[in-house]
């Protein structure tokens, strides 16, 4: 008989030694192996993608063929579909070449592929200004983002409402390189306005402390709002300055920018003695609580409204402080529309202010 013949007196399989821990290992190098395959498969299908839309718009723009383009692009998807199947589709062909047209290089479109699936390049792809699209694409890459991630940051305007949107297109297309070459996060990239807050489920009236407990109550939901980074710190954080008992509303840290984050709570329009109540709380921090290898302190201003001129005269967002409106409610599209294009205008007072050269006052 050949093979192996248990022994008679051999342990029940349920009690081998190390059994439980030979399969859990087991397990762990087929997880590792599939989730591999997985990556480099993606990665290869979107690259595919993209040769194949590169080379077919070769052949139709090179050759000087564009006027039958659309009968070519059917002509090459019927036959493609009988060799391999529905994933060659008239529709998903002319979209491989607009993800060339919108992404022409190849190494950008490679060092992100790891990540960014063929999905991802086509949710973006209805976005009519570039760097948009160029921002949520290497926004997938840094925070990967789920396709229902990507979804809901596109339907929630992210781009619009962050600062870096506000910068010029030169300075947008640098940091969003840095961030995919280096991983290099700024504030830009993390600063939102306004911060859109309906699941905090607030009535008309309420007051800060209400705000307060709603946004604890939320906590995952509100950092899933603050963005990638964010992490809670502490609430009510008491500093003694001079003697006197101040209280930090909500303080938090950003493991990207390695810094701490004060958020100050407002129920209403932005004063301008809020601005110096953040930095006593931030100069306090900076002394006190900064660790080595950390970055100052900065800190955002939630409230209810902002006046742009108030922010340009304070010269707001010179000193790391960001403004910025939260929204408790689901608003009507032209409301928010509305919503966004005046935090724009905030956005790049803040900016102006920032960029503004240093006065030899200033400096001394």
């Amino acid at each position: 008989m050949s093979g192996l013949v248990p022994a008679k007196n051999s342990l029940p399989e349920s009690e081998y030694p190390a059994t439980e821990q030979l399969i859990a290992d087991l397990r762990g190098l087929i997880e590792s192996a599939r989730t591999r395959v997985a990556v480099a498969a993606n990665r290869e299908q979107t690259l595919l993608y993209w040769d194949l839309g590169q080379r077919i718009r070769e052949d139709i723009l090179h050759e000087k063929r564009a006027p039958y383009g659309k009968q070519i692009v059917s002509t090459v998807s019927r036959q493609l579909i009988e060799d391999y199947g529905s994933g060659y589709s008239r529709q998903n062909l002319f979209r491989m070449m607009q993800t060339v047209e919108y992404f022409p290089d190849r190494a950008m479109v490679d060092k992100v592929a790891a990540v960014v699936q063929w999905s991802h390049f086509v949710e973006v792809l209805p976005l009519r200004d570039p760097l948009e699209r160029e921002f949520y694409i290497s926004m997938c890459h840094a925070c990967r983002w789920s396709i229902r991630g990507l979804r809901r940051e596109i339907a929630g305007a992210l781009f619009t409402r962050t600062a870096l949107s506000r910068n010029t297109d030169e300075l947008v297309r640098q940091e969003l390189a840095a961030l995919r070459d280096e991983d290099r996060w700024t504030p830009d990239l993390v600063l939102r306005d306004p911060y859109i807050l309906p699941f905090l489920g607030l009535a008309d009236t309420y007051s800060e402390k209400d705000l307060e407990t709603a946004i604890l109550r939320q906590l995952q939901a509100f950092l899933l709002e603050l963005g990638v980074g964010f992490t809670f710190v502490a609430r009510q954080q008491r500093i003694v300055i001079g003697g006197k008992s101040h209280q930090i509303d909500l303080l938090f840290y950003h493991r990207k920018l390695k810094r701490l984050v004060v958020i100050e709570l407002k129920i209403g329009p932005f004063e301008a003695a809020h601005k110096g109540q953040l930095e006593l709380y931030m100069s306090w921090l900076n002394k006190n609580e900064r660790e080595p290898g950390e970055e100052s302190p900065i800190g955002i201003i939630l409230c209810t409204e902002a006046s742009q001129e108030e922010i340009e005269l304070l010269q707001i967002g010179k000193d790391d402080i960001h403004v910025a409106e939260y929204i408790t409610q689901n608003l009507p599209p032209a409301l928010l529309v509305r919503k966004l294009k005046e935090a724009e205008e905030r956005g790049r007072a803040q900016l102006a202010a920032r960029q503004q050269p240093v006065s030899e006052g200033e400096q001394e």
